[in-house]
């Protein structure tokens, strides 16, 4: 099986917290290698000490043994540092539709303005009428906020 093979068959496995990402979408899957009788799959931890890792190593080795592919190994490199600027505008979409907001592109200029006063869209209604509630929602990458135009609470994917 070949490397693009490969990656468009890791693309079924979903990110245990965000299930309606995956992880060659998020960038997690960095390289796909085949030496001999191996597949080297590298990947990069969207942040140091994140606790879904465990579960995305085990679910690609699953997914690749699932098709007869025996010999696994996970190659994890923390550089360059995962960010959130590898997501792509699709994949924001999905956040949006699922009712996560997404973070905005690390080099704009409100990326380094106050956490509290920073303005978040809205992921249900477009409004930036709302307000951080926590600064951790059910996952260290995300947020809490409130929407004072719909009234819906939701998270925010933080800038990383």
């Amino acid at each position: 099986m070949d490397k693009e093979k490969i990656i468009n068959l890791l693309k079924d496995v979903q990110d245990p917290e965000v299930p309606v990402l995956d992880v060659v979408s998020m960038g997690v899957v960095r390289d796909v290698k085949i030496e001999q009788a191996r597949t080297i799959v590298t990947i990069t931890p969207t942040y140091t000490g994140c606790p879904a890792m465990n579960t995305i190593e085990k679910d690609i080795v699953d997914k690749l043994k699932s098709v007869g592919i025996e010999k696994v190994e996970i190659k994890t490199v923390f550089s360059p540092a995962w960010t959130t600027d590898w997501l792509s505008e699709e994949t924001k979409q999905k956040l949006r539709d699922y009712g996560i907001a997404p973070p905005g592109k690390t080099d704009e200029s409100d990326f380094l303005q106050s956490f509290f006063t920073k303005k978040v869209e809205c992921p249900f209604c477009g409004s930036d009428n709302t307000k951080v509630t926590s600064e951790f929602g059910s996952t260290a990458c995300k947020s809490l906020h409130f929407c004072s135009e719909c009234s819906q609470p939701f998270e925010h994917f933080k800038c990383i």
